[in-house]
């Protein structure tokens, strides 16, 4: 197949979107293959500057801009948000062939990040999705760097069925930071399954390798991104992430996390002392425990008060609505 001829929109959900949004924003519009649709997907309206706002429309209604007349610009309310509704809204907005998925902190490396990810994502008929290796930016610290390499390494991959005793959990992993899809593969799949207070992409992924799909790593689409969370966020994050598997254990009680996460914590220790750097390993501890605390909690939310929940949960809007709601609505 020629992948000239592909028909191709992106999907970026937003929430106070900010610079790297608009580097992203202009480095699509800079790609060597053509963005058909930009779909935006924002939270709350109200959220969005008048700076962002006026850059989107001036980029969407000057017939010199490369993305004249491509942005789309819909609005959803913080209660309408979950990661599965808010990108398959977005997919229902597109008639492409096929869709990638970003986030509004994912910035392109080069020209080259969507005729990449095309080129791996067609490269075989029965691969579903393709993804890019994410790369730190310069003010990352040290262990988030080497998390960068040990989930994102410099060689391509396809992933099946196959390789699950081999790969464990991160057979299922395809990040939507940056993640390209075959739309009638997707459709056929279901799309992305909702309510999801985080992971989509992942319960999309399983769904692609159970149905005898495949995945690739595309090394060669490279994205600048990356998160200095503080302890109590990686708490947060990881609570959202254990509620998200625990929602879904007909997957993940079949393949389990945690021997990943040890593997990556001694990976990271190992890599500090070896680069002398002994003083981050106290923080490496605290984060990793905070990670691991956050985790178990949020496989065991069903059993937790619902003051907690909110106390724990990073997406507070889908736990009030969702997760609460669904309590009292057994309770009737």
């Amino acid at each position: 197949m020629n992948i000239d001829e592909i028909s191709l929109d992106v999907i970026i959900p937003s929430y106070r979107p900010g610079v790297k949004f608009l580097k992203l924003v202009n480095g699509l519009g800079k790609q060597d293959h053509p963005v058909n649709k930009l779909i935006i997907m924002n939270t709350d309206e109200r959220e969005m500057s008048r700076e962002i706002l006026d850059e989107l429309n001036r980029l969407n209604e000057e017939k010199s801009s490369s993305l004249f007349g491509k942005i789309e610009l819909h609005h959803i309310s913080k209660a309408e948000f979950d990661h599965a509704f808010t990108r398959a809204k977005g997919v229902e907005y597109s008639k492409a062939e096929a869709f990638l998925c970003m986030t509004d902190d994912a910035v392109p490396c080069d020209e080259r990040l969507i005729s990449e990810l095309l080129e791996s994502l067609y490269g075989d008929e029965k691969i579903a999705e393709a993804y890019g290796r994410q790369l730190p930016l310069e003010d990352t610290d040290y262990a988030e760097r080497f998390t960068r390499d040990f989930n994102y390494p410099d060689t391509s991959f396809i992933k099946s069925e196959s390789d699950i005793e081999k790969y464990g959990i991160k057979t299922y992993f395809a990040s939507n930071v940056c993640c390209m899809y075959k739309r009638d593969i997707y459709d056929s799949l279901g799309g992305f399954s909702g309510p999801a207070i985080f992971n989509e992409d992942m319960v999309y992924a399983a769904a692609v390798i159970k149905n005898g799909y495949k995945i690739a790593y595309c090394a060669e689409a490279r994205v600048l991104h990356a998160h200095s969370y503080t302890a109590k966020q990686q708490l947060k994050r990881n609570f959202d992430l254990g509620v998200s598997q625990a929602m879904h254990r007909e997957i993940f009680d079949e393949v389990p996390s945690e021997g990943e996460g040890i593997r990556l914590v001694i990976s990271t220790m190992k890599y500090l002392i070896g680069i002398r750097k002994y003083y981050l390993i106290p923080k490496l501890v605290i984060q990793s425990g905070s990670k691991f605390i956050g985790y178990r909690l949020g496989k065991a939310y069903e059993r937790l008060p619902d003051w907690m929940i909110m106390k724990l949960a990073m997406n507070t809007s889908f736990a009030k609505s969702r997760l609460l709601k669904s309590r009292e609505d057994k309770k009737l």
